[in-house]
């Protein structure tokens, strides 16, 4: 299940307090030693991020950007930069998150990994680009490594019509894409 899709009622808010605390106090710590935040800290500001936001939509992901940007210096990957390009998508529109989704997929360096024709997938889809978005739930979902996955990519494939459908192409979908999961 995606975060836009989750209640968040039925998040566990003491657990979800005590979690923003610790980061809290890491960060003090960290500034009190003049200490560069790790890997571990910037995901978990990033999380943070996810967490305190009342609804998917008010995710402050103009910060989870730039958080994102920092891991990168930290911990460069190619799955980073897919997550980053996703908070770009959700903060500048999905044109900007478009644009780096398809240099990665240029790189050949995610070449193999569903969630990035997944991720290109929304975006198209965001854009009222049925027709490409189409194809590229198919390719997630023939990449997709689980019977979960597959069946709700094949369920977002259906969401985009059948090939006969493109006079609905310039109606894009409001649902906000879905968190990048870490490459096994």
């Amino acid at each position: 299940m995606t975060l836009e899709e989750q209640d968040r009622e039925l998040w566990d808010h003491a657990e979800v307090a005590e979690a923003v605390a610790l980061l809290a106090a890491a960060e003090r710590l960290g500034i009190s030693h003049r200490s560069r935040p790790g890997s571990y800290r910037v995901q978990a500001a990033i999380a943070a991020c996810h967490m305190t936001a009342r609804t998917p939509g008010s995710t402050d992901f103009a910060r989870v950007a730039l958080l994102y940007d920092s891991l990168a210096q930290i911990a460069p990957s190619p799955v980073v930069e897919l997550n980053r390009a996703v908070a770009v998508a959700m903060s500048q529109g999905p044109e900007a998150g478009l644009a780096l989704i398809e240099q990665l997929d240029r790189s050949r360096s995610l070449e193999g990994y569903y969630l990035l024709p997944a991720a290109k997938a929304d975006l198209l889809r965001r854009l009222g680009r049925r027709s490409e978005a189409r194809d590229e739930y198919q390719r997630a979902r023939e990449l997709a490594p689980s019977e979960a996955e597959r069946r709700y990519l094949g369920k977002r494939l259906a969401e985009t019509g059948s090939a006969s459908s493109s006079s609905s192409e310039s109606t894009p979908n409001s649902n906000a894409t879905s968190a990048v999961k870490e490459k096994k």
